[in-house]
Order: structure tokens, then sequence, then C-alpha cells
């Protein structure tokens, strides 16, 4: 795990990001620190989270310019309903404004929308904004923007297991050929490959009910910069780090099994 706090880029950083070549092909990103980004500047917290809204279409060209494949961001937990009704409501009133703003960019950046989580349970102006950025970037074959919006692990896990036993009472499933691809073919995520690298900004060392079952395998990278001071700058940091990693899979590596 790696952990950086905010820096300028030096001609040798530049020099080393621009060599990147080892691009993880799904990266998550739990998007924390919006409110303490506001607090820090005597701002209400919800100009942090209009902040961190605005942030997201530079991370998401970022992504787009290395050939990342994939972009979830942890938007809205399950877990989060528990702050105030009036943050509550400022929150999911942003995917209809950030839609408004930037979906002509995502277009012509060939970015496809998609979302997991319990989306049904959103409020319905929520709903009928991400839907119409689902349904004008369903033909764009680029980087897939996945939002998870009212997403909570545990409960994805738990749907999964109340429907493979629903399926095997109902002999729709065999349980003794029950294994993990079969199992992941239930959650949210049966469409994507499991994320490569994990960030998290603001500090937080955490997965706060985040993709339990998908980051077995993952990378992890931490910082302390707060989200919407998450820059291409940082981001790039992160890809650079992440050339260094030797992902075993819990296996060895070559030069390993050759010494044995």
């Amino acid at each position: 795990m790696f952990r950086l706090p905010f820096f300028k880029k030096s001609k040798q950083n530049k020099q080393q990001i621009d060599t990147i070549h080892n691009v993880p092909e799904h990266i998550a990103i739990i998007m924390d620190g919006n409110g303490r980004w506001a607090k820090q500047r005597g701002l209400p917290r919800l100009a942090g989270h209009k902040q961190g809204m605005d942030n997201i279409k530079d991370i998401v060209r970022t992504a787009n310019k290395h050939g990342v494949k994939i972009l979830t961001l942890y938007a809205f937990s399950t877990e989060n309903w528990k702050r105030p009704k009036s943050e509550v409501d400022y929150i999911l009133k942003l995917p209809k404004e950030f839609i408004h703003i930037y979906l002509p960019e995502l277009i012509e950046e060939n970015v496809q929308i998609k979302t997991i989580g319990a989306f049904d349970l959103l409020p319905e102006h929520t709903q009928q904004a991400v839907n119409e950025a689902k349904k004008r970037t369903e033909a764009n074959n680029g980087l897939i923007l996945n939002i998870a919006l009212n997403y909570g692990s545990r409960d994805e896990i738990l749907q999964a297991i109340k429907q493979i036993t629903r399926d095997v009472q109902s002999n729709s499933l065999d349980i003794e050929k029950l294994d993990e691809q079969i199992v992941s073919n239930y959650l949210y995520t049966k469409d994507f490959i499991d994320p490569d690298l994990v960030i998290r900004t603001s500090g937080e060392q955490r997965l706060s009910n985040f993709l339990l079952w998908q980051i077995a395998y993952a990378e992890f990278w931490f910082t302390d910069v707060y989200w919407p001071d998450f820059d291409e700058t940082v981001f790039e940091q992160a890809l650079h780090d992440y050339q260094s990693r030797k992902r075993r899979f819990g296996g060895l590596t070559n030069n390993k099994l050759k010494q044995e």
C-alpha cells in the first residue's frame, strides 16, 4: 500500500509518468474528503460535494487518456442515507446537474455510463437523469464510467446469496457446481472484470463496504489528498506507482519459481 501527501509534480515525476505502460484495466476509486475540503476553506459541506462532482470530468479524461477500460466511482453508499436529509437530497441531485453540464463532453470522449447498486431505491429524478445518460452513451465503446449509486457490498452479496438460494430451490442451479465464477455472475459487476487498483482519497485507509468480493486481489493506493484536489498529477502518480507492483495472486513470481 502507498500513502501520498499532496505534492507538486517535479520534472523527474513528469518524465516517469510519461513512461506509464502497465495501466490497470479497471480502477475503482473511493472519492472521500469532500466535506473536509469544504471545512478547510470555511465553506458548507455542500460546496465540497459540488466541487467533488466537477472533479469527476477531469479524472475521467485522465483515465481515458491512459487507456483505462473501466473506472468505478463510489458516489453514494447504502450507509450515506444516515447523513442529514438536506445533504442526502443535495448529493442525489448532483447526478442530474453533472449530466446536464458534462454529458456532451463524455459523449465526445466515447465514454459509456453504467451504474451498480440498488438503483430502483433512488429518487425518481436521480433515476431519470442517470437513465438518460446511459441511453445516450450506450453506443459508445470507450471507457466505461461505472458509478456506484446506493451501493453496499454486503447488501450486494446478501442479495446474491438469496437469489442463489432461490435458484437452487427451483432446481435451476446445481449447488454442487457452485463456484466463484457463478457467484460473481450474481453480483452487480457480473459484466466487468475485477478492479486491478483501488484508490482512496483523504487519508482514510479502509474499504467502507466497497466491492469486497471483487477486490480480493486488487492493489490498494491511498493518498491524503481530498477528492476535490485529486487531480491529474496525483492520479498519474498512482498509475506510476502501480507499475512497480508485482501481482502474484497468491502464487510466486517466475524468478522465485526458477530458484526453487
